[in-house]
Parts: structure tokens; C-alpha cells; sequence
């Protein structure tokens, strides 16, 4: 399988502008400070997005009809809050949900 020169600058291009987008705004905001409403804000994003990731894997779409709820994620999100509530470590987190969605899947 050759790569033809369209494809290899497809995919520099692709790279470059993927890099361009994650290092100009540290890059601008090395220059400039932001005002604190702003990095206030800003403070929430992860969660938000966390949340939304969250809440997305709680349910499984289905073309034309309601989602319904996928009761492995369901099961294994309880231990999962109730670590987080507990230690606020992102890692044991992590593993704890990990390990939690292992055992239901192995059990059921």
C-alpha cells in the first residue's frame, strides 16, 4: 500500500492544525491576563464536561425511539460516586470505576 503525496499532506495538515489549536491559546494567554469572572468561569469546564461524558454513558441511543438506560454504567457509576464523594482523587476514581464496570461485566 503506497501513500501518495495528497494523503501524507492531508494528514501533516491535519496534524499541524490539531497542534496549532492546542498551543496558540497557551501562547496567548502566556501574553495576556484574564480577569478573574473569566478564569472563575473557566473553572467550571471540566466538570461540566466530565458531567456531560458522565450522562452520555448512562443511556444507549436508538434510531427513532427514546434512549434506554444501560444498567452495567448505571451499576458501576454508584461505587464510582460514592469514591469520588469519599477521597476527591481523581485517580481513585478512575479506578474505581474501572474495576466496578470489570466485575459487573464479568458477572453478568
Amino acid at each position: 500500500m503506497s501513500l501518495s503525496s495528497y494523503v501524507l499532506l492531508v494528514i501533516l495538515g491535519s496534524g499541524l492544525v490539531t497542534w496549532l489549536s492546542r498551543v496558540v491559546p497557551f501562547v496567548l494567554l502566556k501574553e495576556f491576563k484574564l480577569p478573574a469572572i473569566v478564569v472563575n468561569f473557566l473553572g467550571f469546564v471540566p466538570i461540566c464536561i466530565m458531567s456531560a461524558l458522565w450522562m452520555e454513558s448512562l443511556f444507549i441511543q436508538h434510531l427513532g425511539q427514546l434512549p434506554s438506560l444501560n444498567v452495567p454504567n448505571i451499576l458501576a457509576s454508584v461505587p464510582t460516586l460514592i469514591s469520588a464523594v469519599i477521597s476527591k482523587n481523581l485517580l481513585v476514581i478512575v479506578i474505581v470505576g474501572v474495576i466496578s464496570l470489570a466485575v459487573i461485566n464479568v458477572l453478568g
